[in-house]
């Protein structure tokens, strides 16, 4: 079964979509803002129905957000088109248009067509989104809006095994024995050292509020 993310501000259209591709076949996701598009994202569509007008932030600027670990077709619900608007929508990353009002049969051969040419990576990106911050776990980096931000292993572990439980408190001794394993040589303090310099790091990006430390308790992820 395909997996479709409609992405659109307008209830009614959303509501239409849904039911149309749901009895096409397809698990449709929804969202009704930019912010919202970005994270379900992060699910794995097969095809992404974006409108170009949301109230956080436009369709395009979503589009270049999610397009480096996206791999499937992104295609713009737009009420006008110009040319230069088709230049940027392109240059963002998207694949196609569909002019509101649209046919609905036209939009879902469309969506069809799309994903029977589609001949990107069928790999599954394993993504995370937290607000400007992004976390690949399939290629073990994280990144502040573009920018890659350099981080040892121990330190992406961290970060991965915290933000994968985000909310949940981890204590130093449970990271440790999580990561380092039972049999390591060393102790929990070293964990205190790895936290310390990854919110240095993340700091530089005005990330460092996403590690949290529970006095007492531990470590904790916050979005």
């Amino acid at each position: 079964m395909y997996k479709i993310l409609v992405a659109d501000d307008e209830k009614e259209i959303v509501s239409l979509l849904k039911d149309y591709f749901e009895i096409s076949g397809y698990m449709v996701l929804t969202a009704y803002s930019g912010s919202e598009a970005v994270e379900k994202s992060a699910l794995s569509p097969d095809i992404i129905l974006l409108d170009i007008n949301m109230p956080d932030g436009d369709g395009l600027s979503v589009c270049r957000r999610i397009r480096d670990f996206v791999n499937c077709p992104i295609v713009f619900l737009t009420a006008r088109i110009e040319d230069t608007d088709k230049i940027n929508g392109f240059a963002a990353g998207g694949d196609d248009y569909i002019i509101k009002p649209f046919s609905i049969d036209e939009l879902g051969a469309r969506v069809a067509a799309h994903i029977r040419r589609d001949n990107r990576s069928n790999t599954t990106a394993n993504v995370r989104f937290f607000g400007t911050l992004t976390i690949d776990h399939s290629a073990k980096s994280v990144t502040a809006d573009g920018q890659t931000i350099p981080l040892a292993k121990k330190e992406f572990e961290i970060i991965e095994l915290l933000s994968v439980n985000a909310g949940q408190v981890f204590d130093k001794e449970r990271i440790y024995e999580k990561l380092w394993g039972y049999d390591a040589e060393g102790d929990s303090s070293v964990v205190a050292e790895h936290i310390r310099r990854i919110r240095s790091k993340l700091s530089k990006y005005g990330e460092e509020y996403h590690v949290e430390t529970v006095w007492g308790m531990g470590y904790k992820w916050v979005k």
